[in-house]
């Protein structure tokens, strides 16, 4: 199997939630964790969709080839909206080519610490 068939070009993730609140010295955060095993560079379309608001559509991100990238989804923005904490919310992530997603939270709302990672959904 070559490097460019590692991976899929469509992932979801369908549980998205920032914790509202952190204690101590770590904040609480949600990444989007990108490997890209291919030659190129990879182009990210990241979609969020809510409950009861329309979505954040096509959000851009890259990654380069041969690299891992973490997307912090509190830093996610279009037109000045961002993911607000406490609300609940799901991704689709597009990729031009071949990659791999998993999804990562970081839940620092007491002091006994909590991480959660899972692989995200491909789509074929």
């Amino acid at each position: 199997m070559g490097n460019s068939a590692k991976g899929h070009t469509l992932w979801f993730i369908p549980d998205g939630y920032i914790p509202p609140q952190s204690s101590g010295s770590l904040t609480s955060h949600e990444s989007i964790c990108v490997l890209n095993c291919s030659e190129e560079e990879a182009k990210l379309q990241i979609t969020v969709y809510f409950e009861d608001q329309p979505p954040l559509e096509k959000l851009e991100a890259s990654v380069s080839a041969r690299r891992t990238f973490h997307i912090r989804t509190s830093l996610l923005e279009q037109d000045g909206r961002r993911i607000p904490a406490g609300v609940p919310y799901a991704m689709e992530v597009e990729s031009n080519i071949p990659v791999i997603v998993q999804y990562s939270r970081l839940d620092a709302t007491q002091a006994e610490n909590a991480l959660m990672s899972v692989m995200g959904y491909p789509a074929r």
